[in-house]
């Protein structure tokens, strides 16, 4: 089992800035790939950011130049910088990683997500 605790949101005017945190937690998993979604209200969750084992990331068009994804792999961590908020980026913000786990006899690739935090722009 693999666990996602994010932490870093709250409340930020516009131009601010905000570090969203997402570390990983449990046994016997090796992480290939986090990203991080986020959901407005009432609408779906979309990508925001995607970093891969081997560090390659990719941002939505949406969030370039203003914010950047990046990780911590001896603490199985990945950030997202987010800077010159707008109150447009105001959502749940998720984090998500896929990993192998090898609790049993065979690797078994699975995906997980958090619990999601909230950030709020204000104008």
């Amino acid at each position: 089992q693999v666990q996602l605790v994010e932490s870093g949101g709250g409340l930020v005017q516009a131009g601010g800035s905000l570090r969203l945190s997402c570390a990983a937690s449990g046994s016997r998993f090796s992480i290939n790939a986090m990203a991080w979604y986020r959901q407005f209200p009432a609408k779906q969750r979309d990508l925001v950011a995607h970093i891969t084992s081997d560090g390659n990331t990719n941002l939505a068009d949406s969030v370039k130049g203003r914010f950047t994804i990046s990780r911590d792999n001896a603490n199985s961590t990945v950030y997202l910088q987010m800077n010159s908020l707008k109150p447009e980026d105001t959502a749940v913000y998720y984090c998500s990683a896929w990993v192998t786990e090898r609790l049993g006899a065979i690797p078994i690739p699975k995906a997980y997500w958090g619990q999601g935090t909230q950030v709020t722009v204000s104008s």
